[in-house]
């Protein structure tokens, strides 16, 4: 991978960048997930704690159900001296909104496990066997020699958890779960977190599974699953867009289904994709034919077009995918 012109650092020279630095803003990704929220929000309230002025900018609204994390939104009351991001792998996914692009084009300090990490910084910690970003985090809040507290615990679980799906992804090491009992051991409330995260659902998201589980369609001989929700559908269900991202554990959960697909359209009309393999198939690989990229296991694409088109199109890059010779066969 071509890592820019970035200059990479380790966890200690990361953590003394941070100690030198005061009035940090945090920069999340755009439609924000859990680990980039709970690293922003772990990252402000350690800051905090060494009286340092910081604040953490995301171009899109906060989910609802992260709202506990509360850290301070940037609102312009200080003139960044170090902009730090956290997971996030490209100045692309840092978004337009909220004033972002004039602080997204210099970015001090990058935390990520992307391996994919454009090197879009001038320092970069970056570790893509992490399973996420908050596993580096923790290092570096424990470097700085800043105390643990339970909500820092909390906001460090949830990017933990979110980003292994509950520690069911493959990305999850013994060191994933060494971290989690450390974030215990600081307070984390795991029972009640892990119940918001993963065992409640707003009506209005069953809603909207509901009509996707309808559209459930098998495709090439069945080694393909494929659900989708038209813009139209997802305005008429009332979910919030943010709310459809664990759809895609659904197609992939089907035994015998070698990739799933969940399509899902954006208000502009173009859709997402998201794309989910079993153990063997590298999702990253048909991501990319299309201009897309992620995880080995979990990627995504985004495509202007029909349904029919977008279909087409990413069901002839998985069967070429799955076709192809697998290597040492």
């Amino acid at each position: 991978m071509d890592h820019g012109m970035t200059e990479q650092l380790n966890v200690q020279q990361m953590a003394e960048k941070l100690l030198a630095a005061d009035n940090v803003l945090i920069l999340c990704h755009k439609n924000p997930d859990g680990d980039t929220i709970g690293c922003g929000s772990a990252l402000y309230y350690a800051l905090s704690a060494l009286d340092k002025t910081a604040a953490v900018l995301c171009s899109d609204t906060i989910p609802g159900r992260y709202a506990f994390t509360n850290p301070r939104l940037y609102k312009g009351e200080f003139e960044p001296e170090i902009v730090v991001a956290v997971d996030v792998a490209s100045v692309q996914l840092f978004g337009e909104n909220n004033g972002m692009p004039q602080f997204s084009r210099h970015v001090d300090l990058c935390i990520d496990h992307h391996a994919g990490n454009s090197g879009y910084a001038e320092y970069t910690l970056l570790d893509g066997h992490a399973a996420a970003a908050a596993e580096l985090l923790y290092d570096v809040i424990c470097a700085m020699g800043v105390d643990l507290t339970a909500h820092m615990a909390n906001c460090l679980y949830t990017g933990l958890s979110t980003d292994t799906g509950c520690f069911k992804f493959s990305s999850t090491t013994a060191r994933t779960h060494i971290i989690a009992a450390k974030l215990m051991e600081a307070g984390a409330r795991v029972e009640e977190l892990n119940t918001l995260l993963f065992d409640t659902k707003p009506r209005e998201r069953m809603e909207a599974e509901r009509i996707a589980r309808n559209h459930l369609e098998y495709h090439l001989d069945g080694r393909c699953a494929l659900i989708y929700l038209t813009r139209d559908e997802i305005e008429q269900s009332k979910v919030d867009p943010a709310d459809l991202e664990e759809l895609t554990g659904l197609p992939i959960s089907i035994e015998g289904v070698k990739v799933g697909l969940t399509l899902r359209q954006q208000p502009g009309g173009s859709y997402r994709i998201s794309v989910r393999t079993a153990k063997g198939v590298d999702a990253c690989e048909i991501a990319k034919r299309l201009g897309g990229g992620g995880h080995t296991r979990a990627a995504g694409c985004e495509l202007l077009g029909n349904l029919d088109n977008t279909k087409s199109a990413i069901l002839a890059e998985v069967e070429a995918v799955l076709d192809a010779p697998q290597e040492g066969a």
